[in-house]
């Protein structure tokens, strides 16, 4: 998986923002100021994506491939952390990614995912 084939993904879905956490160097994209994805590294600073997922399909995930964790600095049961070098498709990691970022839009406000929807992106 390439980092910057994910990060251009994540700029792709509509109405999304991205800042830089240089405390965790860590890219963070977010929707409606809401967070879906982290881009960063572990304690080791091995690269990984972290990204929201419904509690159930987490688990799941986490038991069908070694390459998914439990989400790094994140609440175990709602966060999944990807490693970039694990082997699993990018087609895949960025299905995980529109899951997390629709968990995160349906979250929003009415209005604000009509001021979303509505955007030119």
């Amino acid at each position: 998986m390439e980092k910057e084939n994910l990060q251009a993904f994540c700029h792709s879905l509509k109405g999304v923002t991205h800042d830089y956490q240089p405390e965790w160097q860590a890219d963070r994209y977010h929707i409606g100021g809401k967070m879906f994805a982290m881009m960063g590294g572990d304690a080791n600073r091995k690269p990984v994506i972290t990204l929201k997922c419904d509690p159930q399909r987490a688990e799941e995930l986490r038991e069908m491939h070694e390459g998914i964790i439990p989400g790094y600095y994140m609440n175990k049961t709602h966060w999944n952390s990807i490693y970039l070098d694990a082997d699993i498709p990018s087609s895949f990691v960025e299905e995980l990614i529109e899951h997390s970022y629709q968990l995160v839009f349906r979250k929003l406000t009415k209005k604000s995912q009509q001021d979303i929807l509505q955007q030119d992106k």
